[in-house]
């Protein structure tokens, strides 16, 4: 069978049966009578860009556009994923009676957990058992008024009651959270099929059991063309042209940041004057910023544009991979977060005249927060068509009128930024399982996946390489579980095609690493997770550049080096006098050959083995911050697993061995309690050597069997 054909019968397949999903069930619980509306969105409707898009000012061009087949030729059609709508099923609990008493779980629920970490857990994305335990409480008590008939502002005022009794936020925190966030909850409560325990399983991942949930397993279909024979990623040309590149991820501006106000309140956002008096002249916000729950003034903004245009004023083209708006999620409107968009866009606009801008869609952009109904919701009050449509006006003034089509469905696209170069923007809150609206349906939402995989085979077959951004990283614990592991396939299947990711969200200065999954020994792509412009918290302010393999006849496309720059804030706040500068070089800082993947999988065997290195790491991970943690063994267990771990919450799969050497170095493994307890048993003139070949032997069998 001839490739043409192949794909037809490709198609045909897939038309049939749509994105492959587990069977669903029926069962008694009684819930709102909801279809999933129809969804006719075809790929192959849609214009694709074709036409090199970037026009270098500061380099030569020397590579010859590849000859690109057309899409008539590549596909005839590309199956929209059929609809995966799920019936009623059980709560966890059955027959509750009416009235206000909370089910026996949630009672007891409530007497035992710990609200200040898990108010801890819940701000920095590092959830437990804690968090489990309250999220089925909190998950149950909503179901429990839905199933006993309250209404919706029933359910609003108890969110209130329940938030401001149990102090887990201020009264007007509470007050801001139930409005926001009150009608999107009980909308979509009252028409999921699951309970408390796969609600809590999909929400927070492996920190509460792998709960089997049939709804949310689904996989993404590949087209039955083989995988190339992957080809070794040679080093760099030393001396070729290169691109130089800009990455400002998380921005969040906040127009309302006022110096000297309350830096140290007891809000999620402070540094405003809504936030008080400071009680202390040490608790009073800074001018350019602060280490506290504050985000980034306006002034801090523009000046590091300023500096940016000037000292890199031979930048080819920018990475914004999102989060504009501040953390006052309590006290957001869309109004206002368009707002901040077109300020923030007309600030790059005029900073950065005349260069190619790829912007990325962050999860804070949305009000309420964390909120994205794929196209299927598209009712009026609930549709996201306000954020998609302006967006489109917005990013126009940087990306051709073909990908308005995507952008408008689902703030994605793919742009041909050269000949044989292709970026490809993804929007990752249809992977945040912070975002309720994939409770109903989380089966390849907007239908993004299913497109990403139609743009990588075009790019195959046009010999085009590809550079992916998005905002959450897909080895984050926010992103979900079945997306982030369809996505680890997409990537091991294309990566001859993909030679490098983007993305921001944990503001730390970092990177994330992929293996092919059939042989974690092959390290296959490397995700560059940038620093963040906001402060938010205890970090300085910073952006990354990236030096990228040019335009020339033998170009790899991969990140030849880059560079990191901050901002000292204690400093700028004491001299009243901002200075960027570069904090580290990633081949230099790290003695690296090249940032090919297998250099970066070598990073982390050596960040492992030696301290020193790691310490370096965990130096410019925090981008220099004075007032940074010390870091223990979990510590630096969690960092190096993070960077290991491209596929999420599937840390036991990646980071077993790692975590082991760690806690053999550390001292904190079995074997080695039991080697220095022996150790130290010896007398002072014993030799190191006499020690090591005497101990092992003495040591029970049925001891080193258990080690």
């Amino acid at each position: 069978m001839t490739i043409p054909q192949t794909i037809c019968a490709w198609m045909v397949l897939v038309t049939v049966a749509g994105v492959q999903a587990f069977p669903t069930f029926h069962s008694h619980r009684q819930s709102i009578n909801w279809t999933q509306p129809e969804d006719d969105w075809e790929i192959l409707s849609i214009p694709r860009s074709i036409v090199p898009h970037v026009e270098l000012k500061h380099l030569e061009n020397r590579t010859n556009a590849e000859a690109s087949i057309s899409d008539e030729e590549f596909l005839e059609r590309l199956k929209r994923i059929k609809n995966n709508t799920s019936k009623s099923r059980m709560l966890w609990y059955d027959n509750t009676p009416d009235g206000l008493a909370y089910p026996p779980f949630v009672d007891k629920a409530l007497k035992l957990f710990n609200l200040k970490q898990v108010s801890y857990e819940i701000e920095h994305s590092l959830l437990s058992k804690v968090s489990c335990t309250a999220c089925k409480a909190g998950a149950g008590l909503l179901l429990h008024y839905i199933h006993t008939g309250k209404t919706e502002g029933e359910i609003i005022k108890m969110i209130y009651q329940f938030c401001s009794n149990l102090n887990i936020q201020s009264p007007r925190v509470c007050e801001g959270v139930a409005n926001l966030f009150g009608t999107e909850v009980v909308y979509v409560l009252q028409r999921t099929p699951l309970g408390p325990n796969e609600i809590c399983s999909f929400v927070i991942g492996d920190g509460c059991e792998d709960t089997y949930n049939p709804y949310h397993e689904w996989e993404v279909v590949f087209p039955p063309v083989p995988k190339p024979p992957v080809m070794e990623v040679p080093v760099p040309k030393e001396g070729a042209p290169f691109f130089k590149v800009l990455q400002i991820s998380d921005t969040h501006y906040d127009p309302h940041y006022v110096e000297g106000s309350n830096a140290d309140c007891n809000e999620p956002l402070c540094c405003r004057l809504s936030s008080g008096r400071p009680a202390n002249p040490n608790a009073a916000a800074g001018k350019w910023g602060d280490y506290r729950k504050c985000d980034t003034p306006k002034r801090t903004v523009d000046n590091m544009l300023s500096h940016i245009a000037d000292t890199h004023s031979d930048i080819d083209y920018i990475l914004w991979t999102g989060d504009l708006p501040p953390h006052d999620v309590w006290n957001q409107t869309k109004q206002e977060n368009l707002e901040i968009i077109k300020e923030t866009v007309r600030q790059m606009t005029e900073k950065f005249p005349g260069v190619p801008i790829f912007p990325a869609l962050g999860n804070h952009e949305s009000a309420p927060v964390n909120s994205f109904p794929p196209p299927y919701v598209n009712q009026v009050e609930n549709s996201i068509a306000w954020l998609y449509d302006e967006l489109d006006v917005q990013w126009r003034r940087w990306l051709p009128q073909s990908v308005s089509h995507t952008v408008r469905r689902g703030a994605f696209y793919s742009v041909l930024v050269r000949p044989g170069f292709r970026i490809i923007s993804l929007n990752m809150n249809y992977c945040n399982n912070k975002n309720w609206w994939l409770l109903l349906n989380s089966t390849d939402p907007a239908t993004e996946l299913q497109w990403f995989i139609y743009e990588l085979q075009s790019a195959e077959f046009s010999n085009e390489k590809v550079h992916v951004i998005g905002h959450i990283p897909p080895g984050h614990s926010d992103c979900l579980k079945v997306w982030s592991r369809n996505f680890y396939k997409i990537i091991s299947r294309y990566e001859n095609t993909i030679m490098a990711q983007f993305y921001g969200h944990t503001h730390f200065d970092e990177f994330e690493m992929f293996y092919d999954p059939a042989d974690l020994s092959h390290p296959n792509n490397i995700a560059y997770i940038g620093p963040s412009v906001s402060p938010y918290y205890d970090l300085n302010p910073g952006y990354r550049i990236y030096y990228v393999d040019g335009d020339h006849d033998t170009t790899t496309r991969l990140v030849v080096d880059h560079e990191s720059w901050i901002m000292n804030l204690k400093e700028a706040n004491h001299y009243d006098y901002p200075i960027w500068y570069k904090l580290y070089t990633a081949r230099a800082a790290y003695n690296m050959k090249a940032l090919r993947p297998v250099d970066w999988d070598n990073l982390i065997s050596e960040l492992t083995a030696n301290q020193e290195l790691f310490d370096l790491y965990y130096k410019n991970y925090w981008k220099n911050s004075p007032v940074r943690p010390t870091c223990d063994a979990e510590c630096r267990k969690r960092i190096l697993c993070d960077a290991k771990s491209g596929r999420s919450h599937d840390r036991r799969h990646f980071c077993s061995e790692l975590e082991a050497k760690v806690d053999d170095e550390s001292g904190k493994s079995w074997k080695s309690w039991i080697y220095r307890g022996l150790s130290n048993s010896y007398g002072a003139g014993e030799t190191d050597e006499a020690i090591s070949t005497t101990t092992e032997w003495q040591i029970p069998d049925v001891i080193i069997s258990f080690v």
